[in-house]
């Protein structure tokens, strides 16, 4: 794989768990910019929101996406939910949408095993009601900056990869 695949989506619909299972089938690298980002900073995401407000961490996610851009090639890379607004998005490899609904991806996350430890790890999602507005918000730009739309509600995991892998020549 020489170019990069830039997976974003809205938090929650499973950016890591396909991340993952692709790195898995297909042995490629992977990265998480919010892991970056707490590796860097030495904090959880919830913690950085916390203590250093919004408008910072969107700031260490643009750094981030310039390291990137410098440094990483042939990797997938599972982006946080806001990571989609960083001015070099399309420079950093083929942009691949996780797309579900608001409903489905709530559905996802309270039903997990460990449902109460993804709801924590989420701090935007606190408030269901909010969360939706910023789904709202977030649903057309992500449509727009995707090259590969990925509907996650109407694949398996193992479709989900597969098609992902045709559509970028993996």
């Amino acid at each position: 794989m020489k170019k990069n695949i830039i997976v974003i989506g809205f938090m929650g619909v499973g950016k890591g768990t396909t991340a993952r299972a692709f790195s898995k089938r297909y042995g490629t690298y992977i990265i998480d910019t919010d892991d970056l980002i707490e590796s860097k900073e030495n904090k959880e995401v919830k913690k950085i929101f916390e203590k250093k407000g919004e408008a910072y961490f969107r700031q260490q996610e643009q750094v981030t996406a310039d390291w990137i851009e410098k440094c990483v090639k042939g990797t997938l890379i599972s982006c946080g939910g806001g990571f989609y607004k960083v001015d070099n998005l399309k420079k950093l490899g083929t942009v691949v949408l996780l797309d579900a609904s608001f409903e489905w991806i709530y559905n996802r996350l309270k039903t997990a095993k460990n449902s109460e430890q993804k709801l924590a790890k989420r701090p935007l999602f606190q408030e269901p009601k909010k969360a939706k507005k910023l789904y709202e918000e977030r649903e057309k730009a992500y449509k727009k900056l995707a090259d590969v739309v990925v509907d996650v509600e109407k694949m398996s995991l193992d479709e989900q990869l597969v098609f992902i892998a045709r559509k970028c020549k993996v």
